[in-house]
């Protein structure tokens, strides 16, 4: 679909707002449900006219999102009434659509998870390697979708200096709490990303300058717009 050419994906890391100056006291009130996500959308205008798969929660910052795509059924659980008014593109390797049709339900394409292949960029593009998070299996959508550069944004994979994991607040209930640490597990599929973007020619940057992944080059928002 984008063959050749550059996507971005956006995750929910908190560092994101902040990379496009969003005023602090939006994003806490953003965190808070006070305001709805689509407050972010003005600032992230640069981004309106870039090809965009938004990884859970970010379909909700606004329609120049061409993508949702999500990986855990639990999030399809709560979000599914809202999702079904998203008018772009829903994909998901959620295995509850495994026996429906591949338009059925809320109009979601489904790929099933590589479980031969967990970890990576598997090439058979009925699948995804999962990577044991949505993110990283968004990755391996872009490559499906035929594109040579991908941005990650919002991909600080880290809980942050103020106990903070997600720039809309926690998923769930309002302040859950932490109960263990997910990104040690969420990371350990970035070593053999990095391998097979290069073997396929995929180039990968990092705009999220305060991330814990260390295999591609870390660039802020500012320099690549």
């Amino acid at each position: 679909m984008w063959a050749g050419g550059e996507c971005w994906i956006i995750g929910g890391g908190p560092s994101m707002p902040r990379q496009f100056n969003i005023p602090e006291d939006v994003i806490q009130k953003v965190m808070r449900r006070e305001l709805e996500p689509n407050a972010y959308s003005p600032y992230l205008e640069p981004l309106h006219s870039r090809h965009i798969i938004g990884i859970n929660n970010v379909y909700q910052i606004g329609n120049w999102i061409d993508i949702l795509f999500f990986g855990d059924c639990p999030w399809y659980l709560v979000h599914r009434l809202k999702i079904s008014n998203f008018p772009g593109l829903k994909v998901t390797c959620c295995n509850r659509f495994e026996n429906k049709r591949k338009d059925g339900g809320d109009g979601l394409k489904y790929l099933a998870k590589n479980k031969e292949k967990r970890e990576g960029i598997t090439t058979d593009k009925t699948m995804l390697s999962f990577n044991c998070n949505s993110g990283s299996a968004g990755i391996n959508l872009a490559v499906h979708l035929g594109v040579k550069r991908i941005i990650l944004l919002g991909f600080d994979m880290k809980i942050d200096s103020r106990n903070i994991t997600h720039w809309h607040g926690s998923h769930g209930e309002l302040n859950k709490k932490i109960k263990r640490d997910p990104y040690p597990r969420h990371m350990r599929g970035f070593p053999l990303i990095k391998q097979e973007a290069d073997s396929l020619g995929v180039e990968i940057i990092n705009a999220s300058p305060e991330s814990a992944i260390k295999e591609f080059e870390k660039v802020n928002v500012g320099d690549l717009l």
